[in-house]
């Protein structure tokens, strides 16, 4: 039996005489695929008990100042290692993967959380240990609470910061992988950018963890490493043991225990059609997405930060259809100033140039910078004062934000848009603050860009029935469906109890799509979809059909879709879509869209088990 190798990048051919026990059963675990590839072998289960909370301990008032020194002896330990980490995959990988650690380091930076780390150890008597993880912990779950994505997956680097503080405080060392000497398969509970940055290439497989999500920098890392994994598998740590073999489906967010002789031949036939698919993805990299019979649909990339602009151009994208400005006022003290925001914009703007890049304003929840505009208390921040609502009350932060997105425009090459319009009083509202910021600028004779587009987010069922008028008002339309299936399914798919009914196909969803994009056309301006569902193969047709003129997904998932776009007929999508429309069941919209990817483009579903 062949033991295999494939991923997004390559497929190998490895030959071993190992096979599954004959006397163990088939075990499958689920989860999410974040980095494609295929591989089987033995694992290594990691200790869980690492992340365990210190004990707290009662410190005399006389030992306090060595209990401080303490933490400062271990920041800087703990400063010299990342850095350290940082050059060698930047050595290796390159300056967009280590800048992953630039977001580590400013914890160990954040003034705020080493004062309040400080006066807990001295209010409450307390080892310095003890308060370090407690209150890091909060910050990491005030992160991990949000609805965006990427955000919540930044409370994952403030909890690999605080295990390094915690090992040099507490004088135990990070489980070392280091004398292990033939390949294996990692699986644990978690696995921190840092420890994926440090794994040999030459003996990680593949990984797996219970938690995670597409987002996160151990996602991202393991892309870099060309290394299939898998994350969100709920308990298989709890329920491997070091030595199991096992069949890691970084496609589908497979792990099998124990592959089946059938289950084996099923994905060598796998290998081989992503050998062949590489191949062609390969080819049509710089070739535009477009039907067999002229449609063509703009793809571009979702990025979270400066240092994802080379996976952009390295994926083919026709620039940025969504660029979060968030990253610039998290993890700090005070926020950035107009200089700051300009800089970092145009220095966007002019890598991808002339490729478009759009801007989303400020998307965030005063809870999130609450250590800069002073405490805040929502019951439900979902559904409170965030995104538009909270720029158009704290006029001052958005205007700063205003003015460097438009002197960033000088590049020729912005656009920028609001999210969580509601209504055209907001785009109103917005769009006057804009003029007058523009007025400032040429009294200052400060360049911007004249013909700047402005767009907005349609993201509320709101936004959606009154598109007729926000068209008028609006250059484009770019639909977020994460939050628009959310807030018209009152779901909240971060909830385990409901997240099952999260569903991208439901009618009432794809309705409120149509009259979208139908408003769209009705004022000559394009409509773009910047939501996960624009990178599902199985919804792509859908929103081809339904006529979307722009697709922006993340970069990985880029080639696959322009592949998929090429092999449909538009005149084919659009009786989909009309089918789709008129059916009560999602399930039946599923099927549909399903075999219809499967017919067209059968190599972008990789689906075995």
């Amino acid at each position: 039996m062949a033991d295999f190798a494939c991923s997004g990048h390559k497929a190998i051919i490895i030959m071993s005489v190992v096979s599954s026990a004959p006397d163990k059963k088939e075990q499958i675990f689920r989860g999410i695929g974040v980095s494609p590839g295929v591989v089987r072998g033995r694992i290594v289960v990691l200790d869980h008990d690492q992340n365990e909370e210190p004990p707290r301990r009662h410190i005399p008032e006389s030992e306090l100042p060595a209990e401080l020194d303490r933490l400062q002896s271990a920041l800087a330990n703990t400063r010299r290692e990342i850095s350290d980490i940082q050059n060698q995959v930047e050595k290796n990988l390159g300056s967009s993967e280590s800048a992953i650690f630039d977001a580590h380091l400013l914890v160990l930076e954040d003034s705020t959380l080493i004062h309040e780390v400080k006066r807990f150890t001295q209010t409450e008597n307390v080892n310095v240990d003890y308060a370090f993880h407690t209150v890091a912990e909060k910050y990491a779950q005030a992160l991990g609470s949000v609805e965006d994505e990427y955000l919540r997956e930044r409370a994952a680097d403030i909890r690999d910061v605080t295990n390094r503080v915690l090992s040099h405080l507490c004088e135990h060392n990070l489980q070392d992988l280091s004398h292990l000497t033939e390949p294996y398969i990692l699986i644990g509970h978690d696995l921190t950018p840092s420890q994926t940055a440090s794994l040999d290439r030459e003996l990680a497989q593949g990984f797996a963890t219970d938690v995670g999500g597409k987002t996160s920098h151990t996602a991202i890392m393991a892309g870099s490493l060309g290394i299939p994994a898998v994350v969100g598998l709920k308990d298989a740590s709890e329920n491997l043991d070091t030595d199991d073999y096992v069949l890691l489906d970084g496609f589908n967010g497979v792990l099998v225990v124990n592959p089946s002789d059938q289950t084996l031949f099923e994905y060598g036939q796998l290998e081989k059609e992503q050998e062949d698919l590489q191949v062609k993805l390969a080819e049509i990299k710089n070739a535009p997405a477009i039907t067999l019979d002229g449609r063509e649909i703009t793809l571009s990339a979702n990025v979270e930060q400066i240092s994802d602009t080379a996976a952009v151009l390295d994926c083919g994208a026709q620039g940025i259809g969504l660029f979060r400005t968030e990253y610039l006022f998290l993890d700090r003290q005070a926020l950035p100033n107009e200089e700051e925001q300009y800089v970092s914009y145009h220095r966007v703007a002019k890598a991808l140039a002339p490729e478009p890049v759009i801007f989303r304003t400020l998307d965030i929840g005063a809870d999130k910078i609450s250590h800069a505009i002073g405490e805040t208390d929502e019951a439900n921040p979902f559904l409170g004062w965030r995104a538009i609502r909270f720029c158009l009350a704290r006029k001052d932060i958005f205007r700063t934000q205003l003015r460097a997105l438009l002197r960033a425009s000088s590049a020729g090459n912005v656009k920028l848009m609001y999210p969580m319009i509601s209504g055209v009083e907001e785009l109103d509202e917005a769009n006057e603050l804009l003029e007058e910021c523009k007025r400032e600028l040429r009294e200052e004779n400060i360049p911007y860009d004249k013909d700047l587009e402005v767009g907005i987010m349609i993201e509320i069922p709101s936004a959606v029935l009154t598109a007729n008028a926000l068209g008028a008002r609006a250059k484009f339309f770019s639909i977020g469906t994460n939050d628009l299936i959310q807030y018209t399914l009152a779901v909240d798919r971060l909830n385990e109890k409901v997240a099952d009914l999260y569903d991208p196909t439901h009618p009432a969803l794809l309705s409120l799509l149509q009259m979208t994009i139908d408003a769209g056309k009705r004022h000559n301006i394009w409509t773009g979809v910047c939501g996960e569902m624009a990178g599902d193969v199985a919804a792509v047709p859908l929103l081809v059909g339904m006529g979307v003129d722009e697709l922006s997904v993340a970069p990985t998932m880029l080639p696959q879709i322009k592949y998929l776009i090429r092999k449909l007929k538009y005149t084919e999508t659009q009786k989909l879509a009309q089918q789709a429309l008129e059916c009560e069941s999602s399930v039946d919209v599923l099927v549909q869209t399903r075999a219809m990817v499967q017919r067209a483009a059968p190599g972008v579903f990789h689906t075995v088990l």
